[in-house]
């Protein structure tokens, strides 16, 4: 098991009444891809829910259930040698572990359209996983921002 980090957060993402709530989650599911997929559907929501974590500095996990589909979207696969979580999510999407040759680069996996339908699209995501400049939180900061909930994700994860 590995350890926790201060900067380890969960948060789940609802829109009720067209108004976005970010509520944090135990920082436990940031090591439990099951718990993390759980939590979200506890939350039922009309845009679907969405579930976010940032592990360490290393990389961030985004979902959304819509009603029974789950989409998943990992910011580095290479993540998966070393964080519990970026190995459940490479093995949930069915991907190879990256060879040794692929450790010095980002390589984002899963489904990058993701959060398509709500205004962020694939290249956009793309671009943003891959700037080595941002951390995860703030990688997350700026996906929650052009989603819409932006100030409620800031409140939630302070």
């Amino acid at each position: 098991m590995t350890q926790l980090d201060t900067a380890d957060f969960a948060v789940v993402v609802s829109r009720e009444d067209d108004a976005w709530e970010v509520e944090q989650l135990p920082i436990a599911l940031t090591e439990d891809l099951a718990g993390l997929i759980h939590a979200l559907r506890q939350q039922p929501s009309m845009a679907g829910t969405i579930g976010m974590a940032a592990v360490g500095d290393d990389f961030f996990v985004a979902l959304r259930v819509l009603a029974d589909e789950v989409m998943i979207f990992l910011s580095d696969v290479t993540a998966s040698l070393d964080w519990p979580l970026a190995g459940q999510v490479v093995e949930f999407l069915e991907l190879d572990i990256p060879d040794d040759e692929d450790l010095d680069q980002v390589l984002p996996a899963g489904d990058m359209s993701i959060f398509a339908d709500l205004g962020l699209d694939e290249m956009e995501l793309g671009a943003l996983s891959g700037d080595l400049d941002l951390y995860p939180d703030e990688m997350l900061s700026s996906i929650a921002t052009r989603l819409g909930f932006g100030a409620a994700f800031e409140r939630a994860i302070e």
